[in-house]
């Protein structure tokens, strides 16, 4: 067994933001994987950033959803300069097609087997 622990972002206190992210990417690197490391470490200094879930299929689907205690923490990621910029590169080079849906979080709550 591995010492790799995975686990789903905890539950938070509704209500919160959940930001879905879907996409088809185009076929090779670019960069793509270096961008997507620097992302996930930039939007931890986002004030209200909660956490990030992210699963992909062998077909090639990935979704990725961030989780924002509010709206202010949203927009103040969908501004920061280095994440719109992986944003026009994402378009010109990195994604066949994406979706991006906003919900607000109403419920919430989480299982965790014991370990043992």
């Amino acid at each position: 067994m591995s010492d790799h622990f995975i686990a789903p972002v905890a539950a938070h206190e509704p209500p919160y933001y959940a930001v879905v992210f879907t996409s088809v990417r185009t076929e090779g690197g670019n960069g793509y994987g270096e961008t997507a490391e620097r992302m996930e470490e930039l939007v931890k200094d986002v004030p209200g950033y909660l956490g990030m879930d992210h699963a992909g299929t062998p077909g090639g689907l990935s979704v990725t959803v961030g989780y924002f205690r509010d709206e202010v923490a949203i927009k103040e990621w969908g501004a920061q300069v280095e994440h719109r910029a992986a944003q026009q590169r994402g378009r010109a080079e990195w994604y066949e097609r994406y979706t991006l849906h906003v919900a607000k979080v109403e419920r919430s709550h989480g299982f965790e087997r014991e370990r043992g």
